[in-house]
């Protein structure tokens, strides 16, 4: 296991090594920071003087030296837009990016279970058709429209909720809800379709006729070897929330989280602080899988690591 979790380690350096060069190669070639902090009017003279200063005016092998060691130190410099360091601005703003994540990630998950395994008990019945009809149309919404659409209905109409801010609990209601459903809509139907195979499994019958509850056949026994592919989806959607549509929620809801400041160090120019915010998030996933690989031999004792 030690062996394994090292193993894992050494290939998560690895890709994060890949990430940071392409970050590197990729904001050079986009974008012109020395444009954006001048003045329209500034000289050439001045540009000069200003690339000298950031040392964009080095040999890029130079560069590239002198940008892995500030990465090994975690320090990318000062944002061109905020002009504070940019993991400062990354630790702030990461919180709330991973608190609306594990909201919107954890009701999902708790939702689907006790939805996906009642669907799961009567194929084909009235629960679940009517589990899959909804599961289809939330994976057909769009979620910048689904956020739109509870702001109008939640907050505009009834006023019941805020539209953005993160003051009080009942700032995050509407944007978890939109993080939450999409992931939820995928999660039901994993666990139907893995409840279904396995409450179709001989040691179901067996434990039905030694006469085993049948809520601990299927919420202890049944579930259990269910959970693998369930526990990939959430890994997965997990990753997609940080790394991905995470941006769309918190730009609809104003949540200051690190996808919204990412849209905006793009909308600036801002390398810089863009390269903190890559380099962040590729940690974040490699940590996620590697603790995902772990949560296998939880579930499953069966599995062994080399």
């Amino acid at each position: 296991m030690g062996r394994y979790i090292l193993r894992r380690l050494l290939h998560g350096i690895i890709v994060i090594f890949g990430v940071t060069i392409i970050v590197f190669v990729v904001t050079r070639m986009v974008g012109d920071p020395v444009k954006v902090m001048l003045p329209l009017e500034a000289t050439l003279e001045q540009r000069a003087a200003f690339e000298k200063q950031l040392g964009l005016d080095r040999p890029i092998m130079v560069q590239f030296v002198e940008f892995m060691g500030d990465v090994a130190r975690l320090d990318f410099g000062d944002s061109l837009w905020q002009h504070r360091p940019a993991m400062e601005i990354v630790f702030e703003k990461l919180p709330l990016t991973l608190v609306l994540t594990a909201v919107g990630i954890g009701l999902a998950f708790v939702l689907s279970i006790p939805l996906g395994i009642i669907a799961a008990l009567r194929p084909g019945g009235v629960s679940d058709r009517s589990t899959v009809f909804v599961s289809l149309i939330g994976l057909s919404v769009p979620q910048f429209w689904l956020g739109l659409l509870f702001i109008v209905v939640f907050a505009v109409q009834l006023h019941w909720l805020p539209t953005s801010g993160t003051a009080t609990i009942a700032h995050i209601i509407l944007p978890g809800l939109t993080m939450a459903l999409p992931v939820l809509a995928r999660l039901v139907m994993i666990v139907r379709s893995s409840m279904i195979d396995e409450l179709n499994q001989q040691y179901v019958q067996t434990g039905y006729a030694k006469g085993i509850p049948f809520l601990r056949v299927v919420g202890l026994h049944a579930l259990r070897n269910a959970s693998l592919p369930v526990a990939t989806l959430v890994g997965w959607e997990t990753i997609r929330a940080i790394a991905g549509y995470s941006v769309v929620v918190e730009t609809v809801f104003a949540w200051p989280g690190l996808g919204l400041t990412a849209i905006q160090a793009i909308e600036r120019e801002d390398l810089i602080l863009l390269q903190a915010i890559v380099f962040s998030v590729a940690v974040l996933v490699v940590m996620i899988n590697i603790l995902m690989d772990i949560a296998y031999t939880l579930i499953d004792p069966r599995l062994r690591l080399a």
